[in-house]
């Protein structure tokens, strides 16, 4: 169907909708095998999303092997094997530091820019953008028009924009003040393609304990962490790092990691242990609070655990051990240390549920894969419309996986797009 709107736009051979991640590698890639390119992103700038990832800091790969990093796609990973292929981490560092964005790895092989700059990502890539001859408009495309099977172009508000190819990268439905808000699924949707439903991942999780509202603000560094299924009995998720707590539950690095590992969070069957002391085992750890108890020989319970553990903790501790805080420590038993131990190795808050998907950073879910040829990223649906990012069913854990899923995927759509147009 062709608009009736007035054509005010000269076109384009590729438009890419959406300036993200995905999109502005999209966009470079089609320009630099040749097309004229049109992005078109609603926001007043590029990047929106880009520039809040990792605290900020930009995690942008992962420097890991092709099989690890399968291993750490939950969702459609085989899908990806011809993305990965022509477009892997170390092309991805490649790109980045041949833009001027020095690179670092950190633990868990995370690529970082030197200076901790998400900015410096975006920039470097807006900047590849004008370099390669994009045109970047500010826009909202409400329709991917088609003709005799296969695009011709986008309206956008009072415009059309004729096409050859179109790349759709809008994106999932988290952050969506960023502009990720479900946009990509209608524009799809009203060319046939199904969307599975879109669900949180990589999102704080929510807990009823009260301890973790008595506890909210409390961030714990090098603690591990443990995921039970309850009903099973069976370890879902283990990590060491970082946490908070919330007065909704928990958030930070590691929760946001095991919430990926979580099929159905609010089933009430998930219970975090978290070990605020994993350097130590036990009997070393029962040796050390001997030690503190000797230095505070005959002070209450209450204030011997300064030197142990965060002062927001002190009381819920005590609390769960069952020992009496006005207890001299001279006269604490040995079972009563041991309740100790056990509270401080496997302190644990039970799962109700994930916040909601405005608060995730990864959406799981999207344009389903099966309506989308994995070595092209075109639609089976619609001749030269092709996808690439998170609107696609794909994600990650953390750790750069998701962002090199843009990377990689925005390099094929952009490459097979650019050839439609020659």
């Amino acid at each position: 169907m062709m608009s009736t709107t007035r054509r005010t736009d000269n076109g384009a051979g590729v438009v890419v909708i959406g300036g993200g991640a995905a999109g502005m590698m999209a966009a470079i890639t089609a320009a630099e095998a040749g097309a004229d390119v049109i992005l078109v992103e609603r926001n007043e700038r590029c990047g929106r999303k880009l520039r809040i990832t990792g605290k900020g800091r930009c995690n942008i790969t992962n420097d890991c092997s092709a099989a690890e990093f399968m291993q750490s796609v939950p969702t459609n990973p085989k899908f990806l094997y011809a993305a990965l292929d022509r477009f892997d981490s170390s092309d991805t560092k490649a790109f980045f530091e041949s833009a001027g964005v020095p690179l670092k790895v950190e633990r868990g092989k995370r690529v970082f820019p030197v200076s901790d700059k998400a900015q410096d990502v975006v920039d470097a890539m807006v900047r590849r953008c004008r370099e390669s001859g994009v045109k970047i408009i500010c826009g909202r495309v409400s329709r991917i028009e088609t003709e005799d099977g296969a695009v011709s172009g986008v309206l956008c508000g009072d415009r059309f924009i004729a096409a050859k190819a179109v790349i759709l990268c809008t994106g999932g439905k988290s952050y969506p003040l960023t502009g990720s808000d479900g946009d990509g699924y209608r524009l799809a949707g009203a060319l046939g393609h199904e969307t599975v439903p879109p669900k949180p991942s990589l999102v704080p999780l929510t807990s009823k304990d009260r301890d973790c509202a008595r506890m909210q603000g409390l961030s714990l560094k090098n603690v591990g962490l443990t995921v039970i299924d309850t009903v099973s009995g069976k370890r879902v998720y283990e990590d060491f790092g970082e946490m908070m707590f919330t007065h909704f539950g928990m958030t930070g690095p590691m929760i946001l990691s095991a919430s990926a590992h979580l099929a159905d969070a609010a089933s009430g069957k998930y219970e975090a242990h978290i070990d605020l002391k994993p350097a130590l085992d036990e009997k070393t750890l029962d040796a050390r609070i001997l030690s503190d108890f000797a230095k505070n020989n005959n002070k209450d319970f209450i204030n011997s655990l300064d030197a142990l553990l965060p002062q927001k903790m002190i009381d819920v501790v005590i609390a769960r051990s069952g020992i009496d805080g006005r207890k001299k420590v001279n006269s604490i038993t040995r079972e009563e240390r041991r309740a100790l131990v056990d509270v401080i190795k496997r302190f644990r808050v039970a799962i109700s549920g994930f916040r909601p998907i405005e608060e995730a950073i990864v959406t799981k879910g999207g344009i389903s894969v099966k309506q989308i040829n994995p070595g092209t990223m075109e639609s089976k649906l619609c001749r030269r419309l092709f996808f690439a990012g998170e609107v696609i069913d794909v994600d990650a854990y953390t750790g750069g996986f998701n962002l090199q899923i843009a990377f990689s995927t925005g390099v094929l759509a952009g490459e097979r797009a650019a050839w439609e147009t020659l």
